[in-house]
């Protein structure tokens, strides 16, 4: 039985990936490791929860004694590190917190496996989730982010996540720790904390509330559905060359002014609204600091290697991801409210 320790596996991408190897690998124990902050939720997994191969621990990956006796516990085979501070808006107001999670969290786990696995890395694999933002800005030219740029931070949030990588190689390069490192595009689907774009604007459509977009909306982002973020995940830690990066995009590029118009589209359909009712929404505000004009991924090292490619084309899954939300209400609100953090917080203060 392969134990696989899954860090961040109560947010957004982590649940998802939690779902899938759950499911799909009962002959693997899944321990998820999340600490549960704001964008961690465990109704994201409860339909796997009471599953035999599946146990969620409750932890800080920065607390390394605690990492170090779970990885003792489990006898931790591979890890999947999901675990992060990932949005660039936070960021900007809170760069101290990032820096100790992304940066010293991730130090944390690859310090402890490092231990725990020295002298037999046979079947161990550190699998480090990133981001394209550690690449910096693309010109609108069509060239790409390939595996071979050359980092350019740019936010406090890219700076920790680029911080973070070069850990992981350095652990690799130093110590022969398996390591493999993907960079992924802008995510979206299913149980996405709504402060990120999609779910922000749909459920502001739902509410009548303003739409409020940086600068002029030209700003470009590739799009990956976070199902097919998974599935690429869960390829790469099977197949994927130990010591090497892969990048993880949609081919997907779209102007968010134009992505708005999409979600607005699709939201106002979907509600039974005539259609453009909720363009009157967009509002049209002071751009972010630092804001990065273009993000593209050439994921055909992905595709040429291992064979993946997105399996949804973008109006498709912006339509599943708004009948989602529409269809779950009710966690969006709960969410919204902080009601599941209170509920969380409660539960495990009287444990």
């Amino acid at each position: 039985m392969k134990r696989i320790l899954i860090t961040g596996g109560a947010g957004f991408i982590g649940s998802h990936v939690v779902r899938l190897f759950v499911n799909k690998y009962p002959d693997y124990h899944i321990i998820n490791l999340d600490k549960l902050t704001y964008a961690g939720n465990l109704e994201n997994l409860k339909d796997v929860e009471n599953k035999s191969n599946y146990t969620f621990v409750k932890a800080d990956i920065c607390d390394f004694n605690t990492i170090l006796s779970l990885f003792k516990k489990y006898e931790i085979d591979g890890v999947l590190h999901l675990a992060a501070e990932s949005h660039v808006d936070r960021s900007i107001k809170d760069p101290f917190t990032f820096a100790q999670t992304n940066v010293m969290g991730t130090l944390s786990l690859l310090q402890v496996a490092k231990e725990c696995w020295q002298g037999n890395f046979e079947n161990k694999l550190f699998y480090h989730i990133s981001t394209d933002e550690v690449y910096g800005a693309l010109q609108f030219d069509g060239t790409l982010f390939t595996e071979q740029t050359k980092y350019d931070p740019h936010s406090p949030y890219s700076a920790s996540k680029a911080s973070s990588d070069h850990f992981v190689r350095a652990f690799h390069d130093t110590y022969g720790l398996p390591v493999v490192i993907t960079n992924c595009s802008n995510n979206y689907g299913p149980y996405q904390f709504p402060e990120k774009l999609i779910p922000l604007f749909l459920n502001n459509i739902r509410q009548k509330k303003p739409l409020p977009v940086y600068g002029k909306g030209e700003n470009v982002r590739d799009w990956l559905y976070v199902e097919d973020h998974a599935r690429a995940i869960d390829l790469i830690f099977h197949r994927g060359k130990i010591g090497d990066t892969y990048n993880i995009g949609g081919f997907n590029e779209w102007k968010n002014i134009d992505l708005i118009k999409v979600i607005i589209k699709v939201t106002d359909k979907l509600l039974g609204n005539s259609e453009g009712t909720s363009e009157a929404l967009i509002t049209f505000v002071t751009d972010r600091a630092g804001h990065d004009l273009r993000y593209a991924i050439d994921s055909n090292k992905l595709k040429n290697e291992l064979g993946w490619q997105p399996s949804l084309q973008f109006e498709e899954g912006i339509e599943k991801t708004v009948r989602w939300y529409l269809d779950n209400q009710a966690w969006i609100d709960n969410v919204t409210s902080g009601e599941y953090e209170r509920y969380y917080e409660q539960m495990y203060r009287n444990r």
